[in-house]
């Protein structure tokens, strides 16, 4: 028996049944979902984004969003989602959670006014100096796990042909600070105003270098004005250049895997 979900699954009744109370009146696949199918749910009562993992790796990923997302909650500046983590008929893991009016930075990047853009930037690097000075003392096993684990386990799990990820420097310069670990424009919230409001997606977060985040912000094409006053507020490019480059490695790798194994997904967001 899989833990993992495929979209020949019964989707919508395991969504009917989770939301026994509510009355859904539409659902749409976000076809931009790598790691898990994502679905938006609208009810009488509000809307919602499921996430059902793609495989058993993402299976045990999606544990650890749900234990980062709501021990994050609360403890910096900006709305991180409280995840429900829920389990269907067959045990396999899936989450739900409130959907957040407003729109991915990924949406917006190249629409900012200056003004926005310098904004935006200030509150990225707010949120990664913020994050990495959570207190991680009482923090759940989930939260601990090293982010140069994931990725090594990432690449092991699912390339045929192990890519040029840079492990062992990742190993060697890791710090014993929360991190995102996939600090990307679709996973950065604005609002109508075009001011940041939250974040989302914690299925690479982990403990680690806060660099790998920058580095992670600045591994995808953005306008060069956004980069430079996102860069302004870090210190050591050399360090970040070095894990930008594996970022961009791990990223052709895993587009790579998801061409072959799921052509349904669009990977414009690259």
């Amino acid at each position: 028996m899989s833990n993992f979900f495929t979209t020949k699954d019964p989707l919508d009744k395991i969504i009917a049944d989770t939301l026994p109370n509510e009355k859904i009146q539409k659902t749409e696949h976000i076809l931009t979902g790598w790691t898990n199918i994502v679905i938006e749910v609208t009810t009488n009562k509000g809307a919602y984004f499921f996430r059902f993992p793609r495989n058993p790796f993402w299976s045990k990923m999606i544990v650890k969003d749900a234990k980062v997302c709501n021990f994050v909650d609360g403890k910096t500046s900006y709305y991180t989602p409280q995840m429900k983590l829920c389990y269907d008929n067959q045990n396999r893991p899936f989450s739900v959670h409130q959907k957040i009016e407003g729109y991915t930075l990924g949406d917006r990047i190249y629409h900012l006014s200056h003004t926005a853009i310098t904004g935006v930037a200030y509150d990225v690097a707010k949120f990664i100096k913020e994050l990495s000075s959570i207190d991680l003392s009482n923090a759940p096993s989930e939260v601990k796990y090293p982010l140069s684990d994931f990725l090594h386990e990432l690449d092991y799990e699912h390339y045929n042909n192990h890519i040029d990820a840079d492990h062992s420097y990742i190993k060697k310069t890791e710090l014993q600070k929360l991190v995102h670990g996939d600090l990307n424009l679709g996973n950065i919230l604005l609002d109508e105003n075009d001011k940041v409001i939250g974040f989302i997606d914690f299925c690479f977060a982990g403990t680690g270098n806060p660099n790998m985040d920058v580095a992670r912000m600045v591994s995808r094409p953005a306008p060069e004005e956004f980069e430079q006053a996102f860069l302004k507020y870090f210190n050591d490019n050399e360090e970040i250049k070095r894990m930008k480059l594996a970022w961009q490695h791990i990223d052709n790798g895993y587009a790579e895997h998801i061409r072959t194994n799921f052509p349904e997904i669009n990977l414009n967001q690259l």
